[in-house]
């Protein structure tokens, strides 16, 4: 049975006793993402967040270089690259691994050979060139579900069944990946929490994490930090989510998932802390 995610330079084990939960931090250099569009984009504050982040005690940074807000229009390879190289060439050995949040099968080619730790998709790998571009790297594959596209997600989700549709999608994505000699061992599986999803689809998803993982066999990576699921329980603005998306971290580790994606490392980080030291479940 598979018990380490092997993470480029790094392998995080995910089962068996002890396992500590990973804070991956968002570095977004977009101007235009949802709760810190603009904030980042310059290399000069990049670096700067970066080095908050690792003194914060982030595990993983994830670059992304296009927003995938609801709505967001799509961003040209040529931009993407312009924001994402230089801040992946200059972040790389500081000592958290890295992922690069991307799509587009030509960024995946370049963050690997600059020496990208995980390649994290919201598409699954289903570009054309996707797999191609990543099976023959050592570099984690994170397979996220979306509904849709960014431009269209959230005008009207639709699902069967929320849980056991996104178990059939990511299953088919895992398989695809292993069928082309990928190491089951180098995937991690997330629901894509807010990406074509009701508020009602996004708590059925948060409160089978554990199902998602068995069923599949694969870690988890949940990422709904500042996100309006975390507005429609609270009752808050994106900018006065942290508390409520601190929460929503713990909770989807208490079932089991690796990794958090959060935009608020240091509370994320002290907040497990103290989870996992007195969780009478600590695996």
């Amino acid at each position: 049975m598979q018990s380490t995610l092997q993470f480029g330079r790094f392998n995080f084990p995910w089962r068996g006793q002890g396992v500590r939960a990973r804070v991956m931090g968002i570095l977004n250099v977009t101007p235009d993402s949802f709760s810190d569009g603009g904030h980042y984009q310059s290399l000069e504050f990049a670096l700067s967040h970066a080095e908050q982040m690792i003194q914060e005690g982030v595990d993983i940074i994830d670059i992304g270089g296009e927003s995938s807000r609801p709505g967001a229009p799509p961003v040209s390879l040529e931009d993407e690259l312009r924001r994402v190289m230089p801040v992946l060439y200059a972040v790389r050995d500081m000592g958290p691994a890295i992922s690069v949040d991307t799509y587009k099968p030509q960024v995946m080619r370049e963050a690997i050979i600059a020496g990208a730790d995980m390649i994290n998709d919201i598409n699954g790998f289903r570009a054309p060139g996707a797999i191609e571009a990543v099976k023959d790297s050592d570099c984690a594959l994170c397979i996220m579900h979306m509904q849709s596209d960014p431009q269209h997600m959230q005008l009207a989700p639709l699902y069967t069944n929320v849980v056991e549709d996104i178990i059939n999608f990511l299953r088919e994505r895992a398989e695809a990946l292993m069928a082309a000699g990928i190491d089951p061992r180098r995937l991690c599986i997330d629901p894509g929490f807010g990406f074509g999803k009701t508020v009602e689809h996004n708590y059925a998803l948060l409160k089978a994490t554990a199902r998602l993982m068995n069923a599949l066999n694969l870690p988890l990576l949940a990422g709904l930090s500042r996100k309006s699921m975390v507005g429609a329980v609270t009752g808050k603005p994106v900018e006065q989510r942290m508390a409520g998306s601190v929460g929503g971290a713990l909770a989807a580790v208490a079932q089991g998932a690796l990794i958090v994606r959060v935009h608020d490392v240091a509370e994320t980080v002290d907040a497990l802390k103290v989870f996992q030291a007195g969780s009478p479940l600590q695996r």
